[in-house]
């Protein structure tokens, strides 16, 4: 149980490593493109449809996601690592309390006999 609460240590700090650096990227990429989608709508509002017309909000933000195409697909990526790094510091979470509770357990029983 000793040696298995050291692994999972050493486990723990890889994956706060990790959860910080995916999160750092997201936050990242993150304003890139909020940046990105901002000058494109603002580009769009002052242009008219090949109607003539006045483009809907909705389709500005359509055309601004069209346009970022590549920043919205690796935001969405950024975002899926971030919690993949969290459900993998919960796992160890949850082996560290197993680890303890059989560690409890056995104590108990030694003290038993």
């Amino acid at each position: 149980v000793e040696i298995r609460l050291k692994e999972l240590s050493k486990e723990i700090d890889e994956a706060h490593s990790q959860l910080i650096e995916s999160e750092s990227h997201y936050l990242s990429v993150k304003a890139q493109y909020e940046i990105a989608i901002a000058k494109t709508r603002l580009s769009l509002a002052r242009r008219s449809a090949p109607s003539g017309k006045n483009y809907t909000i909705a389709e500005r933000e359509d055309l601004a996601i069209i346009e970022n195409e590549e920043l919205h697909l690796r935001i969405a990526s950024a975002e899926a690592l971030v919690k993949a790094s969290r459900a993998n510091a919960q796992r160890i979470r949850t082996q560290v309390d197993i680890a303890r509770s059989v560690g409890t357990s056995v104590r108990t029983s030694m003290d038993v006999l």
